[in-house]
């Protein structure tokens, strides 16, 4: 289907964690429950402010912080706002991140009630030592405990994120965080590289020089390691950092975002694009809040992307994913053929390993994914 004729997708913020995690550079605090309450109040009120919104959802996605920290009645407070003055489709799939702490029978029941169909636990690591740097609370027995709790709930997709990077992470462990993950068999998983960024607490460690990041060498190396098991365990690569066991467990909502197909993000910092424009909303939650409260959209800043952005977007974003670039579509869309613009680049790479030209599409191979990036930023869009 043609990104601009999908469904779109309804992402919920949630900003509120327990701790604040020294990687984390996402728009969340430590609250009390007078503040989620407040927040859910916002939420319902931003939610009754888009009567324009026409595109259909049906995808339904609380993250966060921890969206799991909201009472059962909250979510399905929310639910029922989006149903009641959003277009979300009867069948839509309902997302919901989970810290690991927070998964019991009692909890989950609850959300298979709400209709979640995929929950995502953050799971990060089965070795203590680096729970403890990366700032997790739960040990690997309550990690265990959780995405086996959550498969038995009977939930259509349980999804567990790993983390590899730290320094001093070596390749045993790695390997043992990922043994241990396929073990349980979760039907999605997700293996992101450890980003340190300015304003977080490694940022702020890396520029006392307390914190050194993992060699570049040594990241190639646990990336290719990740790909290699998960593919010889089933667990088949779609996106540079996730897995699916079969093709309907790969995630519908996030891969709205790398198709460029249109979505709608509320919450503080939630950012949104209808197919042409972005806008974002302040990051602050009691700015967010003060804002809805007068009438006001709450938002930070607007863009219009020109014709150039999007393409230069489209090629990024399809070259994170395995399969790649529709030629054609990005020709009808763009009026540029890729490949004969840019055909030494494109024998050249294709030689070296990074890309497989199929004729219609353009797409990355493992070692191509690596460096997705960096590819897509050597191709030429412009005469």
């Amino acid at each position: 289907m043609n990104p601009a004729e999908e469904p779109a997708g309804l992402y919920l913020h949630i900003p509120f964690c327990r701790s604040i995690c020294p990687y984390c550079d996402f728009a969340v605090s430590v609250a009390r429950p007078a503040a989620r309450a407040a927040l859910v109040e916002d939420l319902i009120t931003e939610i009754v402010s888009y009567p324009d919104w026409k595109r259909p959802f049906d995808t339904v996605y609380f993250g966060g912080g921890t969206p799991s920290m909201l009472e059962p009645e909250a979510l399905q407070r929310l639910l029922s706002a989006a149903r009641s003055h959003l277009p979300v489709a009867g069948d839509a799939r309902i997302y919901l991140e989970v810290n690991p702490e927070d998964a019991n029978a009692e909890r989950a029941a609850a959300w298979r009630t709400l209709g979640v169909g995929t929950v995502s636990l953050g799971v990060q690591s089965f070795v203590t030592s680096e729970l403890r740097r990366l700032g997790r609370h739960h040990r690997p027995e309550r990690a265990r405990a959780a995405v086996e709790c959550c498969l038995e709930a009977g939930f259509a997709t349980v999804s567990a994120d790993l983390i590899f990077g730290l320094h001093d992470q070596t390749a045993a462990q790695w390997v043992h965080s990922l043994k241990t993950l396929i073990a349980l068999a979760p039907q999605h998983i997700s293996c992101y590289q450890l980003t340190i960024h300015e304003g977080t607490t490694f940022g702020r460690w890396r520029a006392r020089g307390k914190l050194i990041e993992m060699p570049e060498t040594q990241q190639a190396t646990h990336f290719a390691l990740t790909h290699r098991l998960l593919a010889e365990a089933g667990w088949r690569a779609y996106e540079v950092s996730n897995f699916a066991a079969a093709p309907e467990h790969r995630s519908r909502h996030n891969r709205k975002y790398w198709r460029h197909v249109p979505y709608l993000c509320l919450g503080p910092s939630a950012h949104s694009f209808d197919g042409r424009s972005r806008w974002w909303n302040l990051r602050d939650a009691k700015a967010y809040g003060e804002a809805l409260r007068a009438a006001r959209r709450p938002r930070a800043g607007i863009e219009r992307l020109s014709d150039a952005d999007l393409a230069l977007e489209t090629v990024m974003l399809g070259l994170r994913t395995t399969e790649g670039i529709d030629l054609d579509a990005f020709r009808a869309r763009f009026g540029i053929d890729l490949v004969e613009r840019n055909r030494a680049l494109v024998d050249e790479l294709g030689e070296r390993g990074y890309l497989r030209n199929a004729g219609t599409r353009l797409a990355p191979t493992v070692k191509g994914l690596a460096v997705a990036d960096g590819l897509a930023s050597r191709l030429r869009l412009a005469d």
